[in-house]
């Protein structure tokens, strides 16, 4: 860590009259999971997707590296780095574990348009290598080798939630932002998930951004928490720092009494 891999700079987002995201500047260090959190509301998914592409800020930079991506297609920032799961499960339900992570390596494929339809020579020895490598690789990190044949429909909650995570891995992400990763989890499910965050910072040497409601794994994996309230930053720093913050305890309990938010 020591380098910053991404930044916002004075975000602005406004939906007709409500403002929500106001000045919003956060700093991701490179090697680190950094966790955004908030109440409901608070403006995170929106930040979320204005750092994927996915909305257009009104006012503000996002940095990614040295390039200021702010007008970049979010498919081009796939291609640069950047990868994402989603809130929603949005896998392919009909296709198989596999055949949904190896999507996710799409942007990385070399192969001309000809070659590809036609399945032959480059084509095909490219996307063995790919399979090879995603086998060898995310399935046995994610430990989900034993599903990788079966349909994703198939699958209970939450290894649907591990094949999503799969999938963003396929792309070699440098920066990857996990859209409430233990969310409907129960205890054990969740704390796979968290060790297999930790697994990825500190294995594959990724960047993790995170917005989470679950203040335990919150608290627990997180080198670096940003705050949000009403579409505004109130807090940034460790964990030790933040559950103690009194605007982030008002923000969260409604009271300015000061006390920790996890334990």
């Amino acid at each position: 860590m020591g380098s910053v891999l991404l930044k916002t700079t004075s975000i602005d987002v406004r939906f007709g009259g409500v403002q929500a995201l106001s000045g919003v500047t956060i700093k991701v260090e490179r090697g680190s999971i950094t966790s955004l959190i908030g109440p409901n509301g608070a403006g995170k998914t929106t930040l979320f997707n204005v750092i994927s592409g996915f909305y257009r800020p009104d006012a503000g930079k996002v940095i990614f590296g040295d390039v200021d991506i702010t007008a970049m297609p979010s498919h081009q920032r796939a291609a640069a780095g950047l990868a994402r799961t989603f809130q929603n499960i949005s896998l392919f339900r009909g296709m198989t574990v596999l055949d949904n992570v190896k999507l996710g390596a799409h942007a990385r494929l070399q192969s001309g348009v000809l070659s590809a339809g036609l399945y032959l020579g480059s084509a095909q020895r490219e996307e063995t290598a790919l399979r090879e490598e995603i086998e060898r690789d995310v399935i046995e990190l994610l430990e989900i080798d034993h599903i990788r044949k079966m349909e994703v429909s198939m699958l209970p909650y939450g290894l649907q939630k591990r094949v999503e995570l799969a999938r963003a891995l396929a792309m070699k992400p440098e920066l990857l932002l996990l859209d409430e990763p233990v969310a409907g989890m129960n205890r054990e499910e969740t704390e796979d998930i968290a060790r297999f965050i930790l697994d990825i910072k500190e294995q594959w040497g990724a960047t993790v951004l995170m917005v989470d409601h679950d203040m335990g794994v919150v608290m627990d994996i997180s080198d670096h928490i940003s705050v949000l309230n009403f579409g505004r930053v109130i807090a940034n720093g460790i964990p030790a720092q933040v559950q103690v913050e009194p605007a982030v305890v008002e923000a969260y309990l409604g009271s300015g009494r000061v006390r920790e938010i996890a334990r």
